[in-house]
């Protein structure tokens, strides 16, 4: 019932509004209100929140259940690797490569850290239109490098992300191994964009089905990436964009995907999983029937608390399966 109610609820009010944003995608929206909703929604109880610098953006540690350690300044200082953990999340938040952030996306990110019992590096990567999408995987991987500098072995890094930010989580991944950086122990993607091309997404049921999405954002979303990477261009070529489906995915950790049968990205995820699968990757694709694109973020939904609790089983695996020692227990 819960689910019913927000789907109608969400395809009578940000449907409609992101086919509008389809149609005028180029005029200057404010989007950065978006986020500062998002602090309205305060994280789980127990909650600590401290702030990170990287070298282009801004970041933040999410804890349950350690005080807030702040430097000279008021900046958060590096943390060393706590020796109760044995595992830590990079996160990349949703929102289509221009809306959200650290706000927006704090409450679901303590949630994930208080089932998993990690402690979640949240990133405020750069985001369109002023900056590419490469831009963003760009941040993303310097989150990566902060959390190795922090003490973390790469095994005990998981990277994750919602919408646009699972996206990212596949495309850090893979830059990782291009910048000859060792792999994370596992990727968590929740209802991810995975392909730039709108083709397949709109030939799919769900393309009328989505409570999200109209069909019109798909293509619109695609039009942007295009205008903002033209701007970037190397010896007189724009880069070759290099989607996850397309990529060369054979040195990538295992995978939980996790999608709603009616989202418009299940085409997406059904594909990423079935290259994945082709490539020998360890894929765990969860199709959670007549669910909202992230779900997760909806607290009053059972299903959300249920998808969480997963990606704890996830993580919880991989840690044991890595056998990974606590700080200051020796080899």
């Amino acid at each position: 019932m819960q689910s019913k109610l927000l789907a109608a609820y969400l395809r009578r009010t940000v449907r409609p509004f992101l086919g509008v944003w389809a149609r005028t995608h180029s005029l200057p929206w404010p989007m950065s209100m978006v986020d500062q909703a998002g602090r309205l929604l305060p994280p789980v109880g127990d909650t600590t929140v401290a702030p990170v610098r990287l070298d282009e953006c801004r970041a933040e540690w999410v804890r349950t259940d350690s005080p807030r350690r702040v430097g000279a300044g008021g900046r958060s200082e590096r943390p060393t690797r706590r020796a109760d953990r044995d595992r830590v999340i990079l996160y990349l938040h949703g929102g289509a490569f221009v809306v959200c952030g650290l706000n927006s996306h704090r409450r679901l990110v303590s949630r994930i850290a208080q089932s998993t019992g990690a402690d979640v590096l949240s990133v405020d990567y750069r985001m369109m239109p002023r900056n590419p999408i490469s831009h963003a995987v760009e941040d993303g991987v310097d989150g990566f490098r902060y959390l190795l500098d922090a003490g973390y072995l790469p095994e005990q890094i998981f990277i994750a992300g919602d919408s646009a930010g699972g996206y990212l989580a596949f495309m850090v991944a893979l830059a990782l191994q291009s910048q000859g950086l060792p792999p994370a122990g596992g990727i968590i993607a929740l209802s991810p964009l995975t392909d730039l091309d709108p083709t397949r997404k709109m030939l799919h049921p769900n393309a009328s089905l989505c409570s999200v999405f109209p069909k019109g954002a798909v293509p619109a979303l695609t039009e942007l990436a295009d205008e903002v990477e033209a701007r970037i261009v190397v010896d007189g070529k724009r880069g070759p964009r290099v989607c996850p489906v397309d990529a060369d995915l054979s040195a990538l950790p295992p995978v939980l995907i996790q999608v709603g049968s009616t989202e418009m990205v299940y085409a997406d995820s059904e594909l990423m999983a079935e290259r994945l699968a082709d490539a020998g990757i360890e894929c765990r694709l969860q199709v959670w029937q007549d669910q909202v694109h992230v779900f997760h973020a909806a607290d009053f939904v059972p299903e959300s608390a249920r998808a969480i609790s997963e990606i704890a089983v996830f993580v919880d695996e991989q840690v044991r399966r890595g056998t990974v020692p606590l700080a200051g227990t020796g080899t």
